[in-house]
């Protein structure tokens, strides 16, 4: 199979890329490294079956090129993080929204699976734990720029959906809870590799709000393999499917666990979000995957625990302090 993976040289993309390289597949990558970075996959660049491209997504002919020769598009490309969703209201909509519109189109005209990534930011402040698919989605006022990360993601489902319903475009949309692990950054507000980072330097950990918030964090292995499983599943076409681990832990209790599993002893301050991010920052009190859909489907979920994910990202921290081409290991399903 040829995967064209857009984002490709982001987090989760190079994940993804390593895996299907490692079964056989052949994987091209697009990235305008706007967040993505060459040292995600500088480990695989010279790998026979990868082709790799630093461009945009709005540059429509190399796009109609790269869509043609795939067999499945893999659609990661997005704007990331808290801290750049606040920062860059602008960049965020028309990045997410124009980005996979653009996609879809070029996959419509020859019937190419396209799998976009969503996110449990749709969920907005839904109360009802675990979020189900076929859930409200409660996103609050227009006027609270940190909503427009989750409404531009919401539309992008609209998009692929309206496209599978009316023009039979096959498309598969997964919302992602919270994918962690290697070589995540913590520069657009990432909570997990930034507490280990703060954790290993022997700074305060910082826990924005009261900590009370809790959240469900997926093992980037883990999240792969449920996507590569719902490719192979023609029932996930047209539908919306929740990725994620259901061990839930507030943001105060992870910060302890890092300090706890990194031997530190950091402080852990608490910052008002305000402080944060901006005045009147909202956020969502709990975010709580239902995987449901994702075994009957497939019959897989995600299972590594939250202290096997932390030591994971804390041994590659202390790699990179060592050799600075740490991210060369090899992912394997989980």
């Amino acid at each position: 199979m040829r995967y064209l993976i857009t984002g490709g040289a982001g987090f989760i993309g190079s994940h993804l890329a390593e895996q299907l390289l490692h079964r056989g597949d052949f994987v091209v990558l697009l990235d305008n490294l706007s967040t993505g970075s060459v040292e995600n996959f500088r480990h695989i660049k010279n790998r026979e079956r990868l082709e790799y491209h630093f461009d945009s997504i709005e540059n429509q002919h190399l796009l109609a090129e790269l869509v043609d020769d795939a067999d499945v598009i893999v659609h990661l490309a997005a704007a990331v993080g808290v801290r750049l969703i606040v920062e860059s209201p602008v960049r965020t909509i028309e990045t997410n929204v124009n980005g996979t519109q653009l996609i879809l189109e070029a996959a419509c005209k020859k019937r190419k699976l396209v799998v976009t990534a969503s996110t449990s930011e749709v969920y907005g402040k839904n109360t009802q734990v675990p979020f189900r698919e076929d859930m409200d989605l409660v996103l609050g006022p227009t006027t609270k720029g940190r909503w427009s990360y989750a409404a531009s993601k919401a539309l992008d489902e609209f998009l692929a959906l309206s496209y599978w319903k009316e023009k039979r475009l096959p498309v598969i949309v997964v919302r992602l809870f919270n994918t962690v692990g290697p070589r995540q950054t913590g520069r657009y507000g990432m909570v997990l590799p930034n507490f280990v980072d703060q954790a290993l330097h022997g700074k305060p950990i910082t826990v924005y709000g009261t900590g009370k918030q809790s959240r469900c964090f997926c093992d980037v292995r883990d999240t792969i393999e449920g996507l590569l499983r719902l490719i192979d599943t023609s029932a996930a076409v047209g539908e919306v499917v929740n990725i994620g681990n259901t061990e839930e832990v507030t943001i105060e209790n992870l910060a302890r666990m890092v300090r706890e599993r990194t031997g530190s002893h950091s402080e852990i301050v608490y910052i008002p979000y305000d402080r944060a991010y901006e005045p009147g920052f909202e956020d969502m009190q709990r975010r709580v995957p239902c995987i449901e859909k994702l075994k009957a489907l497939t019959g897989f979920q995600p299972q590594t625990s939250l202290a096997e994910i932390v030591d994971r990202v804390a041994e590659h921290f202390r790699e990179k302090r060592v050799r600075p081409d740490a991210g060369a290991a090899v992912v394997t399903s989980a």
